[in-house]
């Protein structure tokens, strides 16, 4: 059988397939609550055959919203319709997983069909927190940089969206600490400019992932998986890079972390990203060699045979699809297809299935 649909085992859940879905904001929520597009949209690809569900950056504080229409998970009545949403998911046979996240300085922005413009005072603008008070572009505002009280409230509220999120029925948590989000802005060294003791070296800067992956360790069941996206490198001068990324996975791997999941960039807008078919799944392979953890490779991978290859040359462990899953809901049906895998499909569907 091709190795894209062998199952993959992660503490006590299994995979059907290595096939994930690809955390992608759809800024549709009001208020952080999911509605039926999302239901549509995850429900979907879990009907498509998709092996894990990563549901879109879900932020865990109000202020930790990239848009005003970021899905949120920091009060109770979030949680309803979101078990909705992952018996659903279940009930087709993928397992539902939810990435934690918060936008730091790079939440107050308006929807990307707006514009994406950050946000104005007279439209609702709110108060962003960062590392540094070193604003991300020339047209964002400086955040406020987090004092001791506000690191623990960045804590205590991870921990208490981990908590829900368990309520909720998810089975994977997914820490976001990439694309320049607030844990990213802590450990690349374009973004933080502290003194105390989350800044200056490697162990200071990596200190709030640590700290924010231990606290939600805490409150998540030891039998479900925890995964940790990262940005592997900041594709900039004096930036965060590869080798860092090794040694953050090493610490990760020694704390129990399932698997790191590999992205890149995102943390400044000067950086010159080489974007192309399968450009950073050279990272995802550094990172697994390097720190003998699983990792995803994700970016740009739109084809069963890029998909099957990755894995074959053990560059990865699982393949993480974005934008085609945006064009193709049934990519694993039509992949396995491809690679002459026979593979259950939905009753409802099995007429079509030749």
């Amino acid at each position: 059988m091709a190795l894209l649909f062998e199952p993959l085992a992660l503490r006590s859940i299994t995979l059907r397939n290595r096939i994930a879905v690809s955390p992608m904001c759809q800024y549709s929520a009001e208020d952080g609550f999911a509605n039926d597009w999302h239901l549509v949209h995850l429900g979907s690809r879990a009907v498509g055959g998709a092996g894990l569900i990563i549901q879109e950056a879900t932020a865990v504080s109000p202020e930790g919203r990239i848009s005003p229409g970021d899905l949120g998970i920091w009060k109770d009545e979030h949680i309803p319709f979101l078990q909705r949403m992952n018996q659903f998911i279940a009930a087709q046979g993928a397992v539902p997983g939810i990435q934690l996240a918060h936008a730091g300085r790079k939440a107050s922005h308006d929807v990307p069909w707006r514009g994406g413009a950050a946000l104005t005072p007279e439209h609702g603008a709110w108060q962003t927190v960062g590392a540094s008070a070193l604003a991300f572009s020339d047209h964002t505002p400086a955040p406020v940089e987090l004092d001791a009280t506000g690191i623990q409230k960045v804590i205590a509220d991870f921990v208490a969206a981990a908590q829900r999120a368990l309520q909720a029925g998810y089975k994977v948590v997914e820490i976001h600490g990439a694309h320049g989000y607030l844990l990213h802005s802590f450990y690349s060294p374009l973004s933080n400019q502290r003194t105390d003791a989350y800044g200056g070296s490697f162990d200071n800067r990596i200190r709030l992932l640590l700290e924010v992956t231990a606290a939600v360790q805490e409150v998540w069941p030891k039998e479900l998986p925890i995964i940790v996206r990262i940005s592997a490198t900041d594709w900039e001068e004096g930036g965060w890079t590869a080798e860092d990324s090794i040694q953050l996975a090493l610490r990760l791997k020694e704390m129990g972390v399932d698997l790191v999941d590999c992205s890149t960039g995102g943390n400044t807008p000067a950086a010159k990203i080489p974007a192309g078919p399968l450009y950073q799944v050279g990272y995802a392979e550094k990172v697994k060699q390097g720190a003998g953890i699983k990792t995803g490779a994700v970016g740009i991978i739109t084809k069963a045979a890029e998909a099957e290859n990755i894995l074959q040359q053990g560059q990865a462990d699982l393949i993480v699809i974005a934008r085609e899953f945006l064009r193709d809901p049934y990519f694993p049906l039509h992949a396995a297809k491809e690679l002459e895998v026979d593979v259950e499909w939905p009753d409802q569907y099995k007429r079509a299935k030749r």
